[in-house]
C-alpha cells in the first residue's frame, strides 16, 4: 500500500469508529508498531481523532452508538437507550445503555456510557438483536428481558407495546425463575 492510501482506506470506509484491531485488519498491516506510528501520526496532523486508548474517529461527527458497542466488545446497545426509543419507558435518558461482559460507567466528548453485565450465554446469543448500520442494538423485547435480568424492581410505562410471544420465546436465554415469575406478571398487567 502506498503512503497517501492508508489513511483513505480509513476515510473511504462507511464506519466512523474505529479500534486498532479494526485498523490491523483494514491495512492488512502485521507491524504493530508501524500501525501505532501511523495513527499517532494522523491524530497529531488532526485527521484522526483519539477518544479512548485504542479507538479512534475520523472526525467530530461520528456515531455515538457505534462507539459504545466498540469501548468494550462483545456488547449491543439495549436497557434504556432502546426502551425509551421505542416508547415502552418515557423518562428521558441521557447515557446509552449497553449490554456487555462487564459494568462500568465511562464518560467520552460529555457522553456518558453505562455497560451492564449480562451472562456470557445471553450476551453472544443473536436472538432479539439486530445489526443497526455499525453496531449492533437489541429489539424492545430482548431490551426489557435485559433490563429485568438487571433489576428486580423496574416500572415500565408502555407494556402494550411488547410481542408477549416473541418476550416468552426468548425468556429460556435467561435460566432465570425470578425473570420468568416478573414476565408471567408483567404479561397480565
Amino acid at each position: 500500500m502506498k503512503k497517501g492510501d492508508y489513511l483513505n482506506k480509513i476515510l473511504r470506509s462507511e464506519k466512523t469508529v474505529f479500534t486498532v484491531k479494526d485498523i490491523v485488519l483494514l491495512w492488512r498491516e502485521e507491524d504493530l508498531n508501524a500501525v501505532y506510528a501511523r495513527l499517532n501520526y494522523y491524530v497529531k496532523e488532526g485527521d484522526l481523532h483519539r477518544v479512548r486508548k485504542g479507538v479512534y474517529v475520523k472526525n467530530e461527527e461520528y456515531d455515538r452508538l457505534e462507539l459504545a458497542v466498540r469501548i468494550f466488545t462483545p456488547a449491543y446497545v439495549s436497557f434504556e437507550t432502546v426502551l425509551a426509543r421505542e416508547g415502552v419507558i418515557f423518562q428521558f435518558q441521557t447515557a446509552i445503555t449497553v449490554a456487555s461482559y462487564l459494568a462500568r460507567r465511562v464518560v467520552i466528548d460529555k457522553q456518558e456510557y453505562s455497560f451492564r453485565k449480562i451472562k456470557h450465554g445471553v450476551l453472544l446469543n443473536p436472538t432479539g438483536v439486530k445489526q443497526e448500520k455499525n453496531f449492533s442494538v437489541a429489539n424492545k423485547e430482548r431490551a426489557f428481558l435485559d433490563t429485568l435480568y438487571n433489576h428486580t424492581d423496574y416500572y415500565f410505562d408502555n407494556l402494550r407495546s411488547l410481542d408477549w410471544d416473541t418476550v416468552f420465546s426468548m425468556l429460556p436465554l435467561y435460566e432465570n425463575r425470578r425473570m420468568n415469575r416478573q414476565v408471567e406478571r408483567l404479561s397480565l398487567l
